[in-house]
């Protein structure tokens, strides 16, 4: 099963392409709706796709979190999806797709996996309210492939900070602060709920002001937006905003293609442009030096990502 994963290298190179390759997964046949749904995640997330090993029962977990699992002597949290999820199925999950990612691995455990599909960032949608509310906010992006067959992108993000202690709690006292804060803005691009809210609060704590978009095309427009008033108001950009924060993996145009936008822009020189995402390995920090980020912090850090923003905002205080 894990040579679906191979060519590791040419995937690599879709850096700054907007596109991205999905493993596509299913989690039973749902009793109440008598459909079958598919849902992809981020083959960059993927480490290995396995048969289910013999799940070890660990005490006072989420219902959703199986127990554990030994992996070459590791210990991994193993989620059961469907459960999280809240699909009634009467399957028992077969296969569990390993996943690390922002420094942590875990089990999801899943009914089957399918294939794994290139798409353009471009085709990922917003999910409609109605789809949001009914997964409870668990879908960030969606996708309809050419056979009409609809295809969800989980926040693993979200299941992260519900399943395990992946999410660091903002403590005040371990945040950078700076009188000189008050006088700068972060505009800041993320689809996940839970990072969005995370970056809120890490920011309000420092006092510094805040924008934000959903996604990397939402923000583009913003900035364009920004810069004619700047251009207005006989102003620059960097008169308005003083850094942007961009997650990697977002629908309609990913932090990649974002950041390659802003920095063949006369008009944003000047403005650093961090990323900030749950894809932690040094490749991926390659992946966004080479498209010209001026920094990486990896996600649910609030000190971390504090520190790094304070560097560059005191940096022209």
């Amino acid at each position: 099963m894990s040579d679906l994963l191979k060519n590791i290298d040419a995937r690599t190179k879709l850096a700054g392409t907007n596109k991205l390759e999905i493993l596509l997964f299913t989690l039973g046949l749902d009793q109440r709706s008598g459909r079958r749904e598919t849902f992809g995640i981020n083959v960059f997330k993927v480490r290995e796709v396995m048969r289910t090993p013999e799940i070890t029962q660990a005490p006072e977990m989420p219902s959703s979190v199986e127990g554990m699992v030994s992996l070459r002597g590791t210990l991994v949290p193993v989620i059961d999806l469907a459960k999280y999820a809240g699909i009634a199925t009467e399957s028992r999950p077969e296969i569990m797709i390993v996943s690390e990612y922002n420094g942590h691995t875990q089990g999801f455990l899943v009914e089957a996996v399918d294939t794994i599909l290139r798409l353009d960032w471009s085709v990922m949608r917003v999910p409609p309210d109605m789809l949001t509310m009914q997964m409870g906010g668990l879908v960030t992006a969606v996708t309809e492939l050419e056979s009409g067959k609809l295809v969800m992108m989980l926040d693993v993000e979200k299941v992260l900070a519900e399943t395990t202690a992946g999410v660091s709690e903002i403590d005040v006292n371990t945040i950078i602060q700076d009188k000189n804060f008050v006088t700068k803005t972060v505009y800041f691009a993320d689809d996940s709920v839970v990072a969005r809210r995370q970056i809120e609060m890490t920011l309000d704590a420092m006092q510094v002001r805040h924008m934000h978009a959903i996604n990397g095309k939402r923000a583009w427009d913003d900035l364009l937006r920004l810069a004619q008033s700047a251009d207005i108001q006989g102003k620059s950009v960097k008169d308005l905003v003083q850094l942007i924060l961009t997650d990697v993996e977002m629908p309609e145009m990913d932090g990649y293609m974002l950041t390659r936008m802003i920095k063949s822009d006369p008009r944003f020189v000047g403005i650093p442009v961090l990323m900030h995402s749950s894809l932690s390995g040094l490749s991926n920090q390659k992946l966004g030096q080479s498209v010209g980020v001026d920094g990486y912090v990896a996600k649910f850090e609030p000190h971390k990502l504090s520190e790094t923003i304070a560097n560059f905002l005191l940096k022209d205080a």
